[in-house]
């Protein structure tokens, strides 16, 4: 393709991206590094027959004339980035200075809002996404030598969780898991334990989300491995079972390797849905005990006092940590066509 044609073909891609990706983006940065100014303040003398008191009051008329003028806020840098909402170099010092052990060290960071956050969406990420990709592929092989007839039913009960909206389906988990719900009823049952709750702890509560993550998207990981199992070669299959070779070495050794494109495609997908965990921490009412990066960006944007210098850096922060997470898949690409390419 000539590169003028090739120009012109990706032309309106690149409008799109930049209108609704860069320019948004760099307004997000540019809004990290300003600060809501602070309301003004009036301060009056009143005196009676008693004295003289000071009372302070909001100028109302000069706050908003000051945020009309500068809508951005008072500029402040990267002063947001390491606040304790955030990165929270001061308090790792002093954190570090103060704790001998290790131990005390990081239980102290750990309990810091945004490495609380990271913790959960880290620990989100590096498991939802692996168990997604071996169920996905587990469904796949076992839709794919189901017979004919039970083939249509299989492949319809397997895309059910796809169905489904995330934020309804984890809003029915979560009145399921409740005491009073079937899920919830049915552990109190067989532990004899009327108090049990899987809403009242962090672990349970973990699980809980991973247990979901997984179920709601296995179903897309087994679209892809379905489609790509269409298209294994089957004289090599052939070739392997003539040469002696298990089912289980047919898997392992042709198709398998046929899939792997399909394992980084789904990798790079799942990487960044997972590090983004919005919806089912809102369904599962999980903020205290499992927050997420998105999570905490919404919680600043919702309360009273609307931050958004802190939701713009933590969205900063979130993209960077999604780029850091993709890089080492993405380079193994860029080396795989590199060398395919010589």
């Amino acid at each position: 393709m000539r590169h003028k044609t090739f120009f012109w073909f990706i032309l309106p891609s690149l409008a799109a991206m930049f209108l609704f990706i860069a320019l948004p983006l760099v307004s997000v940065v540019v809004q990290s590094l300003h600060i809501e100014h602070e309301q003004v303040i009036v301060v009056t003398e009143n005196c009676g027959p008693f004295g003289c008191k000071q009372e302070s009051s909001v100028d109302t008329e000069a706050t908003e004339q000051l945020r009309a003028e500068k809508p951005l806020g008072r500029f402040a840098g990267l002063s947001t980035y390491f606040d304790r909402g955030h990165l929270a170099t001061a308090e790792i010092a002093e954190a570090w200075r103060t704790n001998d052990s290790f131990g005390d060290f990081f239980g102290e960071i750990f309990n810091l809002p945004f490495y609380k956050a990271l913790t959960f969406t880290l620990a989100y990420t590096f498991i939802v996404t692996p168990l997604v990709i071996v169920l996905g592929l587990l469904i796949a092989l076992g839709v794919n030598r189901v017979t004919p007839v039970l083939k249509g039913p299989t492949i319809f009960v397997s895309l059910l969780p796809m169905m489904i909206t995330p934020l309804v389906g984890s809003l029915i988990l979560f009145w399921m898991i409740d005491a009073q719900g079937v899920i919830g009823k049915t552990l109190q049952f067989i532990f004899d334990d009327p108090e049990l709750s899987l809403k009242a702890s962090p672990a349970l509560t973990w699980i809980t989300l991973m247990v979901y993550g997984v179920w709601s998207s296995a179903p897309f990981a087994f679209v892809v491995f379905y489609a790509g199992l269409q298209t294994v070669n089957t004289d090599s299959l052939e070739a392997a079972q003539i040469d002696g070779a298990s089912r289980w070495q047919q898997i392992r050794f042709v198709v398998i390797p046929h899939l792997m494109p399909l394992v980084v495609f789904i990798s790079l997908i799942q990487l960044m849905d997972n590090f983004k965990v919005f919806e089912p921490v809102i369904g599962f009412k999980a903020g205290a005990n499992a927050p997420s990066l998105s999570y905490i960006i919404f919680a600043d944007m919702r309360s009273d006092i609307i931050r958004y210098n802190s939701a713009a850096a933590t969205s900063v922060l979130t993209v960077l940590g999604v780029a850091i997470l993709l890089s080492p898949v993405l380079l193994r690409t860029w080396r795989d066509f590199k060398g395919k390419a010589v």
